[in-house]
């Protein structure tokens, strides 16, 4: 019977056993290893959390944070009434929480974001959640309070960062980055004096209402996330192009953009690293204060450098409570309810409530020749709202001026015109803004000065460096009635190798 426990070779059964476990170790050991790798943690902060750790055994790691107060937490999956989601394929992580209210994958794309932040992206996610701290809980509240799920906190940080100042080269604002005319349709009021964009608490508002509209178009959060990035007109054409409703399919093609194929992956990412701080190794965040304040109702004109001054309020903590405020005075046509901190509404009733705060200390520009207007003057100043000037001085901005007449300017005496407050007035745009603003331009002049060649008999096919100059004078033909001739080609986009045009 003994024989019947030996190998071919002659080992015996103890030394096959010992060999055995010696090779389940070393694959175990090496698929850890590739596994770790997929993501190349930094050795000097990170430390993968184990189930020692997560049962509390190291105090120092239970005290700290294990996710973004904000989000969701399912400790329970199956007492929660909402949908939940579990993050499959990331079990060798050890995390601490697995469990989402919107879809997670950890795929190649969502790896590739969790790398960046664990290694060049760090200080930015570090200083994300900091931020977090003070925007986040009421965020997270409002979107469920609108039947959203809360894990969408990290749509907001992917957008802005939790910045509520954020703008982007297309002027999106705030800390959802809401173009003016998207905002507006949501609700929130958008003029020279304010911008509600800014307003954490009210663009989370205008937002949870954008969301649930492009969830129940679109039946899927990746999608509907998408959506918000590349607008809901792309994202249709793309599921229509692709024949599919799977987001990981439609990211294959070219048809969307970089910024979109990124935008729901990099979503993910900063949710399994909100969501898992302590396995991640972001123990000392300094998270900043929950916000909290109290609300007092102010006039309309009231200068809010006075208001600074006789309530003892910092100026810049008056502009950070208040963060769609643009200027150094409250709207002038309407009452405004103003945030201060915890303890000042009674400050404000005992010194300013009933009295005369009314903003005075305006700047004034002396006319110097003839007939000019209100319009010239907001011009010649980048103020481009009209009716900024006809509400200080009291006249229609088509009315004539006359020489040596005062004009009140809505900049405080003693303020530079290059004050931050108005740096929406001089910021200039990018270079390629402007290249598609002047080409944009050309074409449209082009089309009234052109002539349409109609019966072509000569094509130019286009190499690669040439522009529509360059075409122009090879052929001998005019600029204008080229691009005329070619309009239905050049009116959206510049020429391109291969393109075939119209030069004869």
């Amino acid at each position: 019977m003994k024989n019947i426990y030996k190998v071919k070779t002659g080992y015996t059964l103890f030394t096959r056993i010992i060999f055995f476990i010696v090779l389940i170790c070393l694959l175990s050991c090496a698929t850890g290893k590739k596994e770790i790798e997929k993501i190349q943690l930094p050795e000097s902060n990170y430390e993968i959390a184990t189930s020692a750790d997560i049962s509390g055994e190291h105090g120092d790691k239970k005290d700290s944070p294990e996710r973004i107060v904000g989000s969701s937490k399912i400790e329970k999956p199956e007492q929660v009434s909402k949908k939940t989601y579990f993050l499959f394929g990331a079990e060798h992580l050890n995390l601490d929480n697995y469990y989402f209210d919107i879809p997670v994958v950890y795929n190649k794309a969502v790896k590739k974001w969790i790398r960046y932040f664990l290694n060049r992206g760090r200080g930015f996610f570090k200083r994300y959640s900091a931020r977090a701290g003070r925007y986040a809980p009421i965020l997270g509240k409002i979107l469920e309070e609108h039947g959203l799920p809360r894990d969408l906190i990290f749509l907001a940080m992917a957008e802005s960062g939790f910045q509520n100042k954020a703008k982007s080269w297309a002027k999106a604002v705030g800390p959802w980055q809401f173009m003016p005319y998207t905002g507006k349709t949501y609700g929130l009021k958008i003029d020279w004096y304010i911008d509600e964009r800014r307003d954490p608490i009210k663009a989370t508002i205008a937002a949870s209402k954008y969301l649930k509209k492009l969830y129940g178009d679109f039946g899927a959060w990746e999608l509907a996330s998408a959506a918000y990035n590349a607008g809901e007109g792309k994202m249709s054409r793309a599921i229509k192009r692709y024949k599919t409703e799977n987001f990981w399919k439609i990211r294959r093609g070219r048809y969307l953009k970089s910024e979109t194929k990124n935008y729901v992956p990099k979503i993910m990412a900063l949710a399994i690293i909100g969501k898992n701080l302590r396995s991640f190794g972001f123990e000392e965040i300094d998270f900043h204060e929950p916000l909290d304040f109290e609300e007092v109702i102010i006039p309309p004109f009231t200068d809010l450098i006075e208001v600074s001054q006789k309530t003892g309020i910092d100026f810049s903590e008056l502009h950070r409570l208040n963060p769609e405020i643009l200027r150094w005075f409250s709207p002038p046509d309407r009452e405004y309810i103003l945030r201060v901190p915890v303890g000042y509404s009674k400050v404000w009733m005992n010194c300013c409530n009933g009295k005369n705060l009314t903003a005075s200390a305006f700047q004034k520009y002396r006319i110097r020749g003839k007939n000019a207007t209100l319009r010239q003057v907001a011009k010649k100043f980048k103020i481009k709202k009209n009716y900024v000037l006809e509400q200080l001085n009291g006249h229609s901005s088509k009315k004539k001026l006359k020489r040596n007449q005062s004009v009140i300017l809505p900049f405080r005496i003693g303020q530079s015109r290059r004050d931050s407050m108005y740096a929406d007035l001089y910021e200039r745009p990018r270079k390629s803004v402007v290249r598609r603003r002047q080409y944009r331009s050309r074409i449209k002049l082009a089309r009234i000065r052109g002539k349409r060649i109609h019966n072509p008999v000569e094509y130019y096919v286009v190499r690669r460096g040439d522009t529509l100059w360059s075409v122009a004078i090879k052929k001998g033909i005019s600029l204008d009635t080229l691009i005329r001739s070619n309009l239905n080609l050049v009116r959206n986009r510049m020429i391109r190798e291969g393109d075939k045009l119209v030069v004869r």
